[in-house]
């Protein structure tokens, strides 16, 4: 895993037409894009919440598959808002010349979302400035209803226990 300024390329969205939820991160880090999974860094709590969120008696599946279909089993579909962007490292703070997702191809493809959450407020951010615009210009998105959730990385030093707090709005 180099540590210099590169062109990263996101992950593909993890979707299937009965999702009414879609939960957004920036950029993936270098151990999720270095594995090709969503919230590979094992220190972060993406999937132990949802796992909790939705009653799971274990604890999230070794197998990155069977975390997939967890998700899509509780109408939750993943992706970032960025399809690819230059950064050194994992930080959404060092993301340069970035390139957003086709959101407008994508909502009219799975018209059951309803709700969009951020994972952390880069997300909204870059959200807000490289696709809000976008969707207005192609009438596209208007309906869905968006928030914004304290991040799940490692690097947002907040408990798991307020994080799941918070992160309760998902299934409301």
């Amino acid at each position: 895993m180099p540590d210099r300024v590169t062109r990263l390329q996101g992950l593909p969205p993890v979707v299937d037409r009965s999702c009414t939820v879609l939960v957004l991160g920036s950029m993936p880090g270098v151990q999720s894009l270095y594995k090709q999974e969503y919230y590979g860094n094992p220190r972060n709590h993406f999937w132990r919440l949802l796992y909790t969120l939705y009653g799971a008696d274990a604890e999230p599946s070794d197998i990155y598959e069977e975390r997939l279909e967890f998700a899509l089993r509780h109408h939750v579909a993943l992706w970032d808002v960025l399809a690819s962007c230059e950064r050194k490292g994992s930080l959404d703070a060092d993301i340069r010349q970035p390139e957003a997702n086709d959101f407008p191809a994508f909502f009219q493809a799975y018209p059951a979302l309803q709700r969009v959450f951020f994972n952390g407020q880069a997300a909204e951010r870059m959200y807000r400035k490289h696709v809000i615009p976008v969707l207005r210009a192609q009438g596209v998105g208007a309906k869905l209803r968006c928030a914004t959730l304290p991040s799940t990385s490692p690097a947002r030093t907040i408990s798991f226990e307020a994080k799941l707090a918070m992160w309760r709005v998902l299934r409301s």
